[in-house]
């Protein structure tokens, strides 16, 4: 059985005082009819407070990002060992944002993935299409080159850590989302690829979220498609009540 997860991105959102305020509802709302993994991913600065916040709920920790490396002159950047001492067991990377505001390759997203997949780390993967390439028919190539060069020579014995999520771009923040049918379609080709990387049993037990867009009135009939194994969720899951509802649509 694929783990079922629901992930919260908070981006750069929140003060100290709302993070707090955010997790100890989380943490209130939470019950025992929620059948998947819940994950929130703070800013770095909050990480530590939120993993306090959230002791002893299983609520898990995630970072927004990680460096590939380990210590030394790195200005602004945050090493898998700093963010696992701050109370996180997820990462993401390869954010859409990540990729155009930041101009980060592929190349360097594989060095991200493996960085922290040796060190023990859950990694979720972005991988997504703008709308242009979309309309020009780009979709599998798009999704075909940021898998295949985002996992690249991995390890098979880090399977278990490998999280996917597919995030349409044009679907990010703007209140659009992709159909059932256009997110499991996307889905279906992304673990087509995984299987021909991994092979069909390995890639049927890897995690694939939908990222576009998804609230707590549309997560029910995506997550009923038969690929989409949960959500990276941006707007929706800085509020409580919508978060715990997205991850109640199991």
């Amino acid at each position: 059985m694929r783990k079922k997860i629901v992930a919260g991105n908070w981006k750069m959102n929140t003060t100290l005082t709302e993070a707090k305020n955010l997790t100890s509802e989380l943490k209130q709302l939470f019950s025992n009819d929620i059948k998947c993994e819940m994950v929130v991913c703070p800013p770095f600065t909050w990480l530590t407070t939120v993993s306090e916040n959230l002791n002893n709920s299983p609520i898990k920790i995630g970072s927004q990002n990680i460096s590939h490396q380990e210590k030394g002159a790195f200005t602004g950047e945050t090493s898998v060992a700093m963010i696992k001492e701050a109370g996180a067991t997820y990462a993401i990377i390869g954010h859409s944002e990540r990729r155009s505001l930041y101009g980060e390759t592929n190349e360097v997203i594989h060095q991200k993935l493996i960085a922290g997949l040796s060190q023990q780390l859950n990694v979720i993967l972005c991988c997504g299409e703008t709308l242009e390439e979309r309309n020009a028919g780009k979709l599998e190539e798009i999704l075909t080159a940021q898998i295949q060069l985002g996992i690249g020579e991995m390890s098979l014995e880090y399977l278990p850590q490998l999280v996917i999520a597919y995030e349409p771009v044009w679907a990010i923040g703007t209140g659009l989302t992709a159909s059932p049918e256009q997110a499991q379609e996307a889905h279906y080709f992304i673990r087509k690829l995984l299987s021909g990387i991994f092979g069909e049993t390995a890639a049927n037990n890897i995690s694939i979220l939908y990222g576009g867009s998804c609230n707590a009135s549309n997560a029910g009939v995506l997550f009923s498609q038969s690929d989409i194994d949960g959500g990276l969720i941006g707007g929706a899951s800085l509020k409580a009540q919508d978060f715990i509802t997205i991850a109640k649509s199991f």
